[in-house]
């Protein structure tokens, strides 16, 4: 194999928001390619739900990403870092209009993601590491019910573009993976209007909602050597959605 594309010995990613469908994906295929993964899930019940089976080199963890002290404990217990994947992340639909609501998902999605950065900052600049932050096409379309959402993700990929003009002075390259419509817990409420899905699926090149698999490779790219020259860059993986 070609070393540019792949992970080098006693590689470890940490998946915050690894318990969940997008997440479960990214730590299975970092597993896949030889790294060792501790995935996090917000509490017992997030990691009794994930789809993550118990497999050689997988750790599992609970980890509120709003509790700052929670957050720079959990880094600390960690030796070598070498990617650090960023995808908890919530939405409340209509209710993202009631400010309580709209703080909690800003704190999850945004300051949640700019905790973990920073906690994680010591190990990834000593292994000149990398972050992959998962955004949303959302940061680009706005849906009207879910204002927070939306801001998040905008906020996301603007925290993205800042850490990596930061932190590139530390060897550390801070990318982000934009997905579509892909079909995980967090929107099975909206998949259930048929006639809504079927717009999604034929707005799209492939006339499909995407697999959480299909985010995956994305984001492992992005950590490999043959992805050395990018940084501050956003990867949209959406079906060719927003191409046309």
């Amino acid at each position: 194999m070609n070393s540019n594309f792949a992970l080098a010995p006693g590689f470890h990613a940490v998946v915050i928001g690894g318990a969940g469908d997008i997440g479960a994906a990214i730590s299975s295929q970092f597993c896949d390619l030889g790294a060792t993964v501790t995935a996090t899930g917000a509490n017992e019940a997030d990691l009794a739900r994930s789809r993550l089976e118990p497999r050689a080199g997988l750790r599992l963890a609970t980890l509120d990403v709003t509790d700052d002290a929670a957050v720079t404990a959990f880094a600390r217990g960690h030796g070598r870092v070498d990617a650090l994947v960023n995808c908890a992340g919530i939405l409340a639909r209509d209710k993202e209009f009631e400010i309580e609501t709209f703080m909690k998902v800003i704190d999850v999605n945004l300051t949640g993601t700019f905790r973990a950065c920073m906690a994680f900052h010591p190990q990834l600049a000593a292994q000149a590491g990398a972050i992959v932050n998962i955004a949303s096409m959302n940061a680009t379309l706005a849906l009207p019910r879910i204002p927070a959402y939306c801001a998040s993700k905008g906020g996301v990929v603007m925290l993205t573009k800042a850490l990596a003009l930061k932190w590139a002075e530390d060897g550390i390259r801070v990318n982000a993976v934009a997905p579509g419509y892909i079909e995980t817990a967090i929107n099975a409420a909206g998949r259930a209007d048929l006639a809504h899905y079927q717009r999604i699926a034929d707005r799209t090149a492939f006339k499909r909602w995407g697999q959480p698999d299909d985010i995956a490779g994305a984001v492992a790219f992005l950590c490999m050597p043959a992805s050395r020259y990018a940084t501050g860059t956003v990867v949209a993986v959406d079906g060719g959605f927003l191409a046309g």
